[in-house]
């Protein structure tokens, strides 16, 4: 077995690996750009080495970098996580090369699946199912036009060299075909290098069933069975399952063997995953391989009980399996859930910032947490924004999903917008609660997913308030045990008035809304008003925010977590955040509040539209801001001067960051 081991990967991947390793007595060194200095894999790991600035192509992209540190710090092997330079067959063959092993597949099977229209030529030699389509390499717009008509509309465009969604369009008419297919081949250009496509029939309400394959050195080829990764947002995975809902052990062992042959075409060794879509109906056509451990492993692992990292690392030695097909059982049924800093209320768009506050649910034989971060880290601009994967197991898929909703429940982010309560609405929809799968669910139940933003229960703006005052309790109580008379009655918050109690007003926020909650302090309590329930209040506040509250007659439980103005309440497997009102502030109610010059998401700035100094109308167009290959434009909130631009063209700035000095007029 290896000693010391380099990991070319950052995140929860890396701190993945080095979990594994670190059981097996093995020596971890991790690698990090600038922008990870304080990273959580850095922090675990037995050795870090700096390589380069915060984007990926100046440093986790650096093949010869990561190499020589491989060399410099006496790793044997190399781990290459799932992105960056893990399908890399050039960077499989500078390991072999350097004496360095790849833990992965030889560069032979990654050239052999990396390109589509390439993998699906040798899949039909090998007699697995293929989609309908064209994946030849003549490229001219009519004859693919010609192909696109005689396979029936709809069909799909795809890069060839694509992944991620990007260079794929949906045509329904020979008369959109053009036009879709000089836009894909534009993204595939942009995005990979290569406007190479395919075309294939579009297949209504697929399902997205992968099976994990593992091969070894002696020529042994097995699958640990199928992941129904159905649930996906523009073509990228959202929540991931196994085993496949409605799954029969015939398909099943029809799409294994598919799966292992396509595996032993390309003369595949270690982890891999063949990816299918699958019909309604039963029927199944391989989609793609990918050549690496995939993001949604962890299920496989839970049904199976099985370290798949512990395997890549043997299997990487020279080691045999460690099982035969007929020794392999699932037992149970896992879902994974992907925890992002993104806002799916505004397109997905993902968030950047400090984790104030992160706390995921307690980990157990059934609740599994990966993450790249903890609390006080930052979610930078520079990588992918997943925060974590949320990874639950139960006997059967009813219990799975009942465990997810509760550790969702409990789930709690503060720093970054985030997509937990979204998750948390999409595994209680009923098409996912009753597995009605497809790729196009989502869209599908937009209107459960995206709900109009209705009242906010009055219980929310109650647990806000009690909290609110017991955190001044417990400051008060704080200062009173430093001061010099800590008895004093000055230092009292116990309300004592010489002809009754005292009494004020809170005020919050949500949005548009603002609720105030009056409040008369009692000897053993509160009295809450917020119109038209009054009811009496008390309760502490616990480790972690918890909030043990009492509302009349009832026990509630919530947490309440203060960064700056903001109260962000979690209550029911919900949160909201709430923002407590000033009622000093001399703005006064029809204070005009300044807009719309905060960067809407994480970009670069590429032009400024007016000069400093200038003055302009309403909806002036003031900056030109690039993010997510799209371009958004920000306007003048109303009539005034811009004082200042506070970032310059090519300048990154992160989600929410004041781009200029903008002071209104008349």
């Amino acid at each position: 077995m290896f000693k010391k081991i380099l990991i070319a990967n950052r995140g929860e991947i890396a701190c993945r690996v080095i979990k594994t390793a670190r059981s097996m007595g093995i020596v971890t060194v991790a690698v990090y750009s600038e922008a990870d200095a304080n990273a959580r894999h850095v922090r675990l790991a037995d050795e870090a080495v700096l390589i380069g600035p915060p984007a990926a192509s100046e440093s986790y992209l650096v093949a010869d970098r990561i190499l020589q540190v491989a060399k410099d710090t006496g790793a044997e092997a190399i781990h290459p996580g799932y992105g960056f330079l893990s399908e890399n067959d050039e960077f499989a063959e500078a390991c072999e090369r350097a004496g360095i092993v790849f833990i992965g597949p030889p560069a032979s099977a990654i050239r052999a699946m990396g390109l589509k229209s390439a993998s699906k030529a040798l899949m039909e030699k090998a007699k697995v199912p293929l989609t309908p389509g064209y994946h030849g390499d003549n490229q001219d717009p009519a004859f693919l036009a010609t192909q696109a008509q005689a396979i029936g509309y709809p069909v799909l465009i795809k890069a060839s060299a694509g992944g991620g969604g990007k260079g794929m369009r949906r045509v329904d008419t020979a008369a959109d075909f053009e036009a879709a297919l000089t836009s894909c081949k534009r993204e595939a250009r942009n995005a990979f290098g290569d406007d190479d496509v395919l075309v294939e029939k579009y297949i209504v309400k697929p399902r997205h069933i992968e099976f994990q394959v593992f091969g070894d050195t002696h020529g042994n080829c097995v699958y640990l069975f199928e992941r129904d990764c159905s649930v996906q947002r523009r073509h990228q995975k959202v929540l991931e399952e196994a085993p496949a809902p409605g799954m029969t052990p015939e398909r099943r062992a029809a799409m294994g063997k598919a799966a292992v042959d396509a595996a032993k075409a390309v003369g595949y060794v270690g982890a891999g995953t063949v990816e299918f879509i699958a019909m309604q109906d039963g029927g199944f056509y391989f989609m793609e391989m990918n050549t690496r451990l995939q993001v949604e492993h962890p299920v496989t692992e839970m049904i199976t009980g099985l370290d798949l990292v512990e395997w890549q690392l043997r299997v990487a030695t020279g080691e045999p399996l460690p099982l035969t097909q007929e020794q392999l059982e699932i037992d149970g049924h896992a879902i994974e859930a992907r925890i992002y800093a993104e806002d799916p209320d505004r397109g997905f768009l993902p968030s950047t910032g400090r984790l104030v506050h992160l706390a995921p649910p307690a980990e157990s034989d059934h609740v599994r947490v990966d993450t790249g971060v903890e609390q006080g880290d930052e979610i930078t601009p520079h990588y992918d924004p997943m925060i974590a994967k949320l990874i639950v197991w139960g006997a059967d898929r009813r219990q799975a999903l009942a465990r997810m909703r509760q550790a969702l429940a409990q789930y709690r982010v503060v720093g970054v917008s985030n997509n937990v309560d979204f998750l948390t609405r999409l595994v209680t929809v009923p098409s996912f609660a009753n597995a009605d799968l497809d790729t196009g669910l989502i869209e599908r139940e937009q209107a459960l997913l995206f709900p109009p933003a209705g009242e906010v229960r009055a219980d929310v703006w109650l647990l806000a308030a009690l909290a609110q005052l017991l955190r001044e309790q417990r400051l008060a109580q704080k200062k009173a045990a430093r001061s010099a008379d800590p008895h004093s009655p000055w230092r009292a918050l116990d309300g004592w008035r010489l002809n009754g109690h005292a009494e004020r007003r809170l005020v919050f926020r949500l949005g548009e809304s603002v609720r105030e909650v009056g409040v008369e302090v009692l000897p053993d309590g509160y009295r809450l008003q917020i119109s038209p329930k009054s009811v009496f209040a008390r309760g502490t506040l616990g480790a972690d925010s918890e909030l043990h509250a009492q509302l009349g007659e009832r026990r509630l439980r919530a947490a309440v977590v203060t960064s700056g103005e903001r109260r962000h309440m979690f209550f029911e497997g919900r949160s909201w955040p709430l923002s407590l009102v000033d009622t000093l502030h001399a703005g006064g109610e029809g204070e005009e509040v300044e807009g719309g010059l905060r960067a809407p998401m994480p970009g670069k700035v590429v032009a400024l539209a007016v000069q400093p100094g200038a003055t302009v109308e309403k909806g002036a167009p003031l900056l030109v801001l690039e993010a997510m290959k799209m371009e958004h434009t920000i306007h003048a909130p109303r009539k005034g001067v811009v004082k200042a631009f506070r970032f310059a063209p090519g300048d990154q700035v992160s989600d929410g960051a004041e781009l200029l000095d903008f002071e209104g007029s008349e």
